[in-house]
């Protein structure tokens, strides 16, 4: 006997002190990549010039993944202009979200746009709920995923620091693990 599921769109939330969040979801994409699957996803946080690893992977591969920041907020020096950024940004998911051209569809670092108050969690988690087509699956990273967000998920996982290079042994960030 064949037991057949129905296909439910999940909310995932990787959220956490520890790295691998971006990390995790790329590998998410991958994955849906790899069986042919719509794949696609905005980065709120970092730069649009940065060239970071996955850009390159995910260009040729074909995975749309778009960067809409201007690189770390703790180094703004325009915080206006990094708000600015990320709230086009969360109007260019909201279309893409609603589009139908995508069956996976990665938020990367959106828990921040909420944590600094530059978007109402509620509000969010209500157009999540209203708008997001029923198979579509959502991963959002980041730190500091807001209890509204995290009680409306289906799958939140907390990444949590044990060790890192950097802190422990004084490393900087080294090209493919970090970037």
């Amino acid at each position: 006997m064949t037991r057949t599921t129905p296909r439910k769109g999940l909310v995932i939330v990787n959220t956490g002190n520890g790295k691998g969040k971006t990390t995790a979801a790329l590998g998410l994409l991958m994955r849906a990549w790899g069986h042919d699957l719509r794949v696609g996803g905005i980065q709120f946080i970092k730069s649009e010039t940065a060239g970071y690893g996955e850009y390159r992977a995910c260009e040729r591969m074909g995975i749309e993944l778009t960067p809409v920041g201007d690189g770390c907020t703790w180094l703004s020096r325009d915080m206006d202009e990094t708000r600015d950024r990320a709230l086009r940004g969360w109007e260019v998911a909201q279309q893409k979200i609603t589009s139908g051209d995508y069956d996976i569809f990665l938020l990367d670092e959106f828990t921040y746009v909420m944590h600094y108050g530059w978007l109402d969690a509620p509000t969010v988690v209500d157009w999540l709920r209203t708008s997001k087509p029923e198979p579509l699956h959502v991963v959002i990273t980041g730190r500091y995923a807001p209890p509204v967000l995290i009680d409306y998920a289906d799958l939140v996982t907390d990444m949590t620091m044990v060790k890192h290079p950097f802190s422990d042994q004084g490393l900087a960030a080294q090209q493919g693990i970090e970037f």
